[in-house]
Formats: structure tokens, C-alpha cells, sequence
């Protein structure tokens, strides 16, 4: 069988996690890697190609993500780029014919979203994004006991991650709304949000009210030690949001995220899925079912063992994906979703107004 040749646009931090990921795969061959610093790509070229199981006999440095997606030699492309060049990259590599791995969330906005959906449709081609939170070992048996009706109808779920101090590369693209689309919600939500819409069973959300506050980033307090900052920028994003949704089937979800507050918190994401026959509590690491026996509350701690890196799993499932030509679970419709969710945070945070959502053009 063909090794199917993938490129990485996108030579920081999580560039170089897929590159090492896809490089241990067998089957993958990693043809390329580009960035709009030269010298951040020919550095993890390097080290891709040092990786003993790297399979980069080939791997090859581009000098642009358009030499790269036009390239006979690649046919995958992960785009690991600030979040406004998700949608142009990933609908000009479906258009060459390449299958796309695209970092979150999918798209800068709802509309960026809607391109790669119908883009991702129209070209047949496998459109993932990289939720790897899905592959975490107590999401994963969570979803099971879902999808087995362990905790009966889950009507109610609520999700989140309050960090307490930890505003990521304040100035840099991560706090201007024009390159990252907004704050937490976006950055950090959209995996929380991503998680509690798979386990409901990817419901359609059909009401959305929110609200935005920024009360730490214009001070330039509460940073944190992620990113590169620019003192010298812009922080024109929250820093911290709330939100309620309501479904098509009547379920409601809860949505917190902060980078910077003042609360109890250990900064680790938090699911509780409530349901008529039990529920579901995620915190980290941890699982937690929760009950009721005998006219008495009762928690049982559930072992949910860890099992292979989340991001290694995630990397195989996009290559299984392109070889059976399955959709994956995390595909184009879901990106659109959780876009489409967090548009209308944003606008109900705007206008003080719940927002009701139309998906009439499906």
C-alpha cells in the first residue's frame, strides 16, 4: 500500500507535535514542512528528520503553503497556522485535491466555517479537525457509557475551563480579534464545547446566549507563560465568557471559559453530562459516576485508563480516515457547528440578546 505523503504548514509548537506524531505512524511519510519563518521550518525539518521513526527520508522544505498544497508529492496537508488562515489554506488543498487536518477551531468565524463545509463537501475529500480531547481516556468512556444508555436521557450538561492566570502571548495573534477570531471562548472553549457536543450525540443547537467580559487583559494583567507577547500590541478580546445553549431536542449545555479570573480552580477542563439514569462528571483526568440507589446519592470513581497519547491517536484516526475513506469523528459539519456556536456567543455578547440559529441551507 501507498504511504500517503503529508505536509505540515505550520512550523511552531503544534506544528512540530503533528510532525513528530505522523511521523511515528506507519504507512505516513512526511513530505514537507513550511512556515512564513524559514528558519522555523528548516529547524523542524531537522528534527523531524533526526527522529529515528520519523519515515522523513523525503521530507522536504517549502518555501510556501501555496508550493506545498500544489505539490505532486504531498497528499495530506495539516494546517497548523493563526486561526484567520484556517479556512483560505484548507479550501485551496481541497481544491488540489489534498485531505486536510485542520488545527482548532475549524475557522476565524461562522462564515470561514460555512466555505470549508461546503468545500469539504463538494470535494469528497477528508476534512478533519484536530479536537484531540475526543481521545482523552475518560472522553472515551464517557462516550461509551453514553452510547450504551448507562446514564438513561442526558438533558442537562455543563462544561468548562476556568484558568486562572493565563493569557497567552498577550499583543500576539492570540488576543487580536482580527487573526484569532476572540479570547478564551474561542481558544480554549472550542475544545470543551467540542466534547460536550459529542457526548450529547451532536444535537443542533438551535438558541445561544452569552456573554463576553474583559476585565484583566486590557490591564495587561493575568498573563501567562504561553505565546511570545508584544507589549507594544493589541488586546481587543475577553478574557473571560459564559454561555447557555439550548438543542433541537430540549437539552441545555453550559458553557464557562476564562484565561485570567479570580476563582477556585485547578485550570483543567470539567464535563458533567446529567441524565435521568445517572451521570457523568469529567474533571482532567478523572471520571465520576454519579447516582441515585436506595433513595441515596451515590459517586463511583470510574477507571478510565490511559491508553495511547490522545494526539497520536487523533493523527492515526485521520490517516484510517483517508484510507477507508470513512468520515471522521471530527469532521467538517462538527467544525461548523462549534463555529457557528461560537458566533453566536459573541453576537448575544454584542447585542444582550439570546440568538436563534438557522440551519435551514443543510
Amino acid at each position: 500500500m501507498a504511504p500517503i505523503r503529508i505536509g505540515v504548514i505550520g512550523a511552531g509548537f503544534i506544528g512540530r507535535v503533528h510532525l513528530k506524531q505522523f511521523g511515528q505512524i506507519a504507512g505516513v511519510e512526511l513530505a514537507g514542512v513550511t512556515d512564513a519563518s524559514a528558519a522555523l521550518a528548516e529547524a523542524a525539518a531537522a528534527d523531524a528528520a533526526a527522529a529515528a521513526d520519523a519515515g522523513s527520508g523525503g521530507l522536504t522544505v517549502f518555501a510556501s503553503a501555496d508550493d506545498m498544497i500544489a505539490s505532486r508529492d504531498v497528499d495530506a496537508v495539516v494546517v497548523a497556522v493563526p486561526n484567520r488562515f484556517h479556512a483560505p489554506l484548507t479550501v485551496a488543498a481541497l481544491a488540489a485535491g489534498k485531505h486536510v487536518l485542520v488545527e482548532k477551531p475549524m475557522a476565524l468565524d461562522g462564515a470561514s466555517a460555512r466555505e470549508i463545509y461546503t468545500a469539504a463537501r463538494d470535494s469528497g475529500l477528508t476534512v478533519m479537525v484536530a479536537h484531540q480531547m475526543r481521545w482523552l481516556p475518560p472522553v472515551l468512556e464517557a462516550k461509551r457509557m453514553v452510547d450504551a444508555g448507562e446514564l438513561g436521557e442526558v438533558y442537562n450538561a455543563k462544561c468548562g475551563m476556568m484558568r486562572r492566570k493565563n493569557i497567552p502571548g498577550w499583543g500576539s495573534w492570540f488576543t487580536r480579534m482580527g487573526e484569532s477570531g476572540g479570547g478564551p471562548m474561542i481558544d480554549i472553549g472550542v475544545h470543551v464545547l467540542d466534547m460536550a457536543m459529542w457526548l450529547l450525540g451532536d444535537p443542533k443547537p438551535v438558541s445561544v446566549f452569552g456573554s463576553t467580559y474583559a476585565k484583566f487583559g486590557p490591564h495587561k494583567r493575568g498573563t501567562g507563560s504561553w505565546g511570545t507577547p508584544d507589549w507594544n500590541g493589541v488586546f481587543d478580546v475577553e478574557d473571560l465568557a459564559t454561555a447557555m445553549i439550548k438543542m433541537d431536542n430540549g437539552s441545555t449545555l453550559s458553557l464557562d471559559v476564562s484565561w485570567a479570573v479570580n476563582t477556585l480552580s485547578d485550570n483543567s477542563h470539567f464535563v458533567d453530562l446529567m441524565g435521568t439514569d445517572g451521570g457523568a462528571s469529567i474533571r482532567g483526568n478523572r471520571l465520576v459516576f454519579t447516582g441515585q440507589k436506595f433513595d441515596r446519592p451515590f459517586d463511583v470513581e470510574v477507571d478510565a485508563k490511559a491508553g495511547d497519547d490522545a494526539r497520536s491517536l487523533l493523527a492515526r484516526h485521520f490517516v484510517e480516515s483517508i484510507r477507508s475513506g470513512s468520515t471522521p469523528i471530527s469532521d467538517a459539519m462538527s467544525g461548523l457547528v462549534n463555529n457557528t456556536i461560537l458566533d453566536s456567543i459573541y453576537k448575544s455578547a454584542r447585542t444582550g440578546k439570546a440568538v436563534e440559529l438557522d440551519w435551514s441551507f443543510l
